[in-house]
């Protein structure tokens, strides 16, 4: 299984390809290997017995496979002649025209084919799904990290907290509009997963330099729109590269392990950053940062490989055409490549995913997947406000509570799995057994349930933030935000893939757009929003809006099949 892993992974492709198979090779570059007599040109397999070819004989009997002038390739259609069948109730022939399988489209040897991601071993699914949540949480971390070092940058630069905490707001939105030009490249089989996720991540190290040695404010606040913007595919595609390897039945498992280790992300970032910008200066949080991200760097380009399917099979046409001479070797998605030229591209990823925001549904989700991740930006201004100029903790201390989210995440993980396993599996087996389909409103269900626990953390967080009461109560109820936007985020996105499969991806794009620009701009207005209005009141102003949103949530639960009924776009 290593071997493979790191085979498969970026620095051995390099490997292979720089040493020509030689090492780290594949199947079809070993000499044992035997070639199925399928792929070989058929002037050159006449006489041929057996079903395979030892790769040793295979270039000898293909030769030359480029055709001579005036030769054509293989006619592999039957003509309506030679595939006139009785028709059994008249007795005549049919005027139905049959067309066997391409022989030379390259796939997976049979369904257990070992290099098929879906069949890899449960350890070797597992420890991948553990380098894409650690490559999210690697980007992820980047965000909030940097509020540890905006004190020291006022101090620095002479700023105004407004401007400084731009940094913060110019990376969220970089990894907002990242995707919408980045994660499109992931889809071209030529390309694949990882090329994006690994040049986007050493992208993401070297743009941190100039911010550690930076000599002005300005170039802090550029470099940090790059960062976000070149990390931004791990936030985007990371659950699409999940369920690459794991089959349908467990990906809402899966998926949540994932959104953990985003969520982990933001949360620890000022823990970590916090105590080293106390003890030297704003410019250790971000070479934290650079030592995180460059050990992933290393760690992801030896281990993490590829797991996008049509990427693996060109690979392998790659390999069996240079084996056996045969030019007409092709994946699916290589024969399908003239279908979509760069104009239709770009549409589909910078225009669609802004149309599709149009949909009532879909607009919902985004406003309310919007003000639910802008207020958890808020924490990031609310709680130095609490724990440090009321509770008196000094900086590194202060970002501590944070630690709570964690504890409430696990948690809500576990609540999570039961509910999937008890509730909604059940539900889609009987489903089954039935012959029915599982309407997709079934996924807002528990994002309704959970959608009281963000009015309720904040009005416990802002009435309870007094010297007076212990500082483990606005703990426990900034702790309580954790379930509502876990529960609401896995909801809303699972039912927006399942609404609108067919432009999932877009879907999922112009969302990310939408929430993270929001998220964006909250962190500019949160320290004056919460000094200027008292913490009890403006949580009771965001707690209020919560309220009144709830309502339109029940609404799309009820009656989101008659919105996919008069959308074009929708699964109906």
């Amino acid at each position: 299984m290593v071997a493979d892993l790191i085979r498969d992974s970026t620095l051995g492709q390099l490997v292979n390809f720089l040493s020509n198979g030689r090492l780290l090779p594949y199947p079809e570059q070993r000499a044992d290997y035997v070639v199925p007599k399928r792929y070989l040109l058929p002037a050159k397999s006449i006489g041929l017995d057996d079903e395979t070819v030892p790769a040793s004989d295979a270039a000898t009997l293909c030769g030359d496979s480029k055709p001579k002038d005036g030769a054509t390739t293989p006619d592999t259609t039957l003509r309506r002649e030679s595939t006139l069948v009785a028709d059994p109730e008249k007795n005549k022939p049919t005027d139905e025209e049959v067309e066997i399988p391409d022989p030379y489209v390259v796939g997976w040897d049979g369904e257990s084919d070992p290099e098929n991601p879906r069949n890899w071993t449960f350890k070797k699914r597992a420890f991948v799904a553990f380098c894409i949540s650690f490559l999210t949480f690697s980007i992820y971390i980047g965000s909030a990290i940097y509020t540890s070092s905006i004190p020291g940058l006022m101090a620095e630069y002479d700023v105004s907290l407004t401007k400084a905490t731009l940094g913060l707001t110019l990376y969220v939105l970089g990894y907002g509009i990242g995707p919408m030009f980045l994660s499109p490249l992931q889809e071209l089989p030529i390309l694949g997963r990882n090329p994006v996720y690994m040049a986007g991540l050493l992208l993401f190290v070297v743009f941190q330099i100039p911010i550690v040695t930076a000599k002005n404010i300005n170039t802090v606040l550029a470099m940090r729109f790059f960062t976000g913007f070149f990390g931004s595919p791990a936030l985007a595609t990371g659950g699409a590269s999940m369920g690459d390897i794991f089959p349908v039945s467990q990906l809402a498992y899966v998926l949540g392990v994932w959104a953990l280790g985003a969520v982990a992300g933001p949360i620890t970032g000022p823990v970590i950053g916090s105590f080293a910008a106390q003890a030297k200066s704003w410019r250790w949080p971000m070479m934290e940062l650079i030592w995180i991200t460059s050990f992933a760097v290393v760690f992801l380009s030896i281990f993490l490989p590829e797991t996008y399917e049509p990427t693996i099979l060109l690979r392998r046409a790659q390999r069996l055409r240079k084996l056996t001479g045969n030019p007409e070797l092709r994946t699916a998605a290589e024969r399908d490549e003239g279908s979509k030229n760069a104009q239709e591209i770009a549409y589909e990823s910078l225009v669609r995913p802004l149309l599709l925001l149009k949909e009532p549904a879909l607009a919902f989700a985004s406003i309310y997947l919007g003000f639910v991740y802008g207020l958890f930006y808020l924490w990031f201004e609310a709680f130095p406000l609490v724990f440090t100029d009321i509770y008196h903790f000094n900086l590194g201390v202060s970002a501590l509570p944070f630690l709570g989210f964690i504890v409430s995440g696990s948690l809500t993980y576990t609540v999570y799995c039961l509910y999937q396993k008890y509730h909604i599996e059940p539900r889609f087996d009987r489903a089954t057994a039935a012959g029915t389909e599982v309407a997709p409103e079934i996924r807002l269900e528990i994002g309704l349930m959970a959608s009281i626990f963000i009015p309720t953390s904040i009005l416990i967080f802002g009435f309870a933030s007094k010297a007076s009461i212990p500082w483990i109560v606005p703990v426990i109820g900034a702790a309580l935000y954790l379930p509502g936007i876990f529960l609401i985020f896995q909801s809303i996105l699972m039912y927006c893939a399942t609404a609108y499969q067919a432009h999932a991806a877009s879907v999922l794009a112009g969302n990310d757009l939408f929430r993270s620009t929001i998220a964006s701009v909250f962190p500019l207005f949160g320290r004056a929003f919460f000094t200027n209005l008292g913490l009890g009141p403006a949580s009771a102003l965001l707690a209020g809006i919560s309220f009144l949103l709830m309502p339109v949530y029940w609404l799309l639960l009820k009656y989101g099949h008659v919105l996919r009924e008069r959308s074009r776009y929708a699964t109906h």
